[in-house]
């Protein structure tokens, strides 16, 4: 029996087998869908410019519908206050941080997390979605700390200003504990956070700045959070992956190569958790379409059966990857992905 999206996503990420393994991504880069739909290239972005947010609803859709995916996302994240620099393929990047000390705390200036036209884009966004499952992207309030004080500057504040490192976190996350609340009402299907917290070698900071800074604030904010939501982290994040499955989590992303195993992975936390992942961005930005198809039939045997797995790329739909590629990727979860898998 044929399901919508959506229904497909969530019987995944309840660790159900749906009637195939989902195709998702937390973000398509405009610059790709440029690409793929021939859209004009401009600097103009969806309704929610302030907000980061690349696509209207319309957009997000003739996205997904063209490329295959079964979600769309709604960005909304509370500002950062670091350097930045864009591009030339259009992509932000983030340099150094811009607080120092407790004097420069007055820089920031969050948005009033009670007003109703923080929501009305994605009140608009739900209102249109379709059959699609619609994702809530954002950062609870982690890593937006560590990209404001910079990571060095995280570092060396965890120990010469705590009182400083506190009252950020207790800043963003205070705010996402409203927001949290309110997206949830308004009617998003997934939870997706990204805050970032590990290099491929391991963790960037101790276990015991999660147990003692980070795991008290996440429980204030998820117990607000009614829908499944997802941990996106790069990195090998073992060491913290029962923590936060204790947290709630329905689902990590998106496993990374060469940081960790996703047949490990799935072996050891498989029954507990739904895995996203983890198509090559090497393959998808360098390869050939063949080697796409190749990659993917690989991880649906890999990660599939049984249920519990979304194939996402390795990472996001960056605007560098090749059309082509991400085209065999979509063709290629419909062909190999119909439940039950064949190993």
């Amino acid at each position: 029996m044929s399901m919508t999206s959506r229904e497909r996503v969530l019987a995944a990420l309840a660790l159900k087998e749906p009637d195939r393994v989902p195709f998702c991504d937390v973000a398509v880069d405009r610059g790709l869908a440029q690409k793929l739909l021939n859209w004009e290239k401009t600097t103009d972005i969806g309704s929610s410019s302030r907000r980061e947010n690349p696509y209207t609803v319309k957009e997000a859709i003739a996205v997904s519908k063209f490329i295959g995916l079964d979600n769309i996302c709604f960005l909304l994240r509370a500002p950062t206050y670091a350097h930045t620099h864009v591009g030339i393929d259009g992509r932000t990047f983030v340099g150094g941080g811009m607080i120092r000390t407790e004097k420069d705390f007055s820089m920031i200036d969050l948005p009033d997390p009670y007003d109703d036209a923080l929501y009305r884009d994605a009140e608009e966004f739900i209102e249109n979605r379709g059959d699609y499952a619609t994702c809530f992207v954002t950062r609870i309030g982690f890593f937006q700390v560590v990209l404001s004080l910079g990571i060095e500057g995280f570092s060396m504040a965890l120990y010469d200003q705590p009182a400083l490192v506190e009252k950020m976190l207790d800043l963003y996350f205070d705010w996402m504990e409203v927001v949290a609340e309110r997206m949830c009402r308004i009617g998003f299907d997934i939870f997706w956070t990204t805050d970032d917290f590990a290099h491929k070698s391991g963790l960037m900071f101790s276990p015991q700045v999660f147990t003692e800074l980070l795991v008290p604030r996440y429980r204030r904010v998820l117990d607000k959070v009614t829908i499944p939501w997802i941990l996106h982290s790069d990195g090998d994040i073992r060491r913290v992956m029962d923590l936060f499955i204790d947290l709630g989590a329905a689902g990590f992303h998106p496993i990374e190569k060469g940081a960790m195993d996703i047949a490990e992975i799935k072996k050891t936390y498989g029954e507990r958790v739904c895995l996203l992942g983890n198509v090559d961005l090497n393959i998808l930005g360098a390869g050939t379409p063949e080697e796409t198809e190749k990659e993917v039939l690989e991880l649906i045997r890999t990660a599939g059966p049984g249920g519990g797995y979304i194939l996402t790329s390795g990472n996001s739909l960056a605007s560098y990857l090749k059309p082509e590629c991400v085209l065999a990727m979509a063709r290629a979860v419909k062909e190999f992905g119909r439940y039950p898998i064949r190993t």
